[in-house]
């Protein structure tokens, strides 16, 4: 009998009287009261910050933002409507990253980022702005994947301000991704 062998008939002794684990059923959404509020509640939470906007009030809340940045990385997916007046700037450069969620998780206060829009603009500038449609805002995570068609090649999700307390345990905002998150919501 080689090595292999009497090892793996050990392992097998070994089990024989252990009781099987159970595998997990098949997971179904779970439905929230009011996932809007949820979803703002955590984001809260999270230290991002959130806002329900009506489509008539994007324009004037991008002016008065618009006002403290020299220019926006905007992402690919980003409807004309929802862009900043600012100059576009490559992610390396821009004080501002704008781009457009495929949906938001309400149990974990977080957006959903396609890479189609281009990683790039969700990582790298210092602030970043992701507009939502309210009608996109999900309980939960596995509701929000079942509402896509198809899977984007990657999928961000972005639950606040990038932070990290790595060294010396001293929590630091902004170490691999924006230090702030704002998220209009747009009802």
């Amino acid at each position: 009998m080689d090595a292999r062998t009497r090892i793996l008939s050990r392992v097998k002794r070994a089990l024989k009287d252990r009781p099987k684990a159970e595998l997990p059923g098949p997971l179904h959404p779970v439905p929230l009261p009011d996932p809007l509020e949820l979803f703002l509640r955590r984001l809260e939470e999270n230290g991002g910050e959130g806002r329900l906007m009506r489509r008539e009030e994007v324009r004037s809340f991008l002016e008065a933002l618009a006002q403290g940045f020299s220019g926006a990385a905007l992402g690919r997916t980003l409807p004309l409507d929802l862009r900043p007046p600012l100059p576009e700037l490559p992610p390396e450069e821009a004080p501002l990253g704008v781009s457009y969620a495929l949906f938001a998780v309400a149990e974990t206060g977080s957006v959903a980022l396609s890479s189609e829009e281009g990683r790039k603009v969700h990582l790298l500038p210092p602030t970043h702005l992701v507009f939502v449609e309210a009608d996109r805002v999900f309980g939960t995570l596995l509701e929000g994947l079942l509402s896509l068609e198809a899977l984007p090649t990657a999928l961000g999700l972005h639950s606040g301000p990038s932070k990290s307390a790595d060294i010396g345990q001293v929590m630091v905002k902004g170490v691999h991704g924006p230090g702030r998150l704002l998220v209009a919501v747009l009802t």
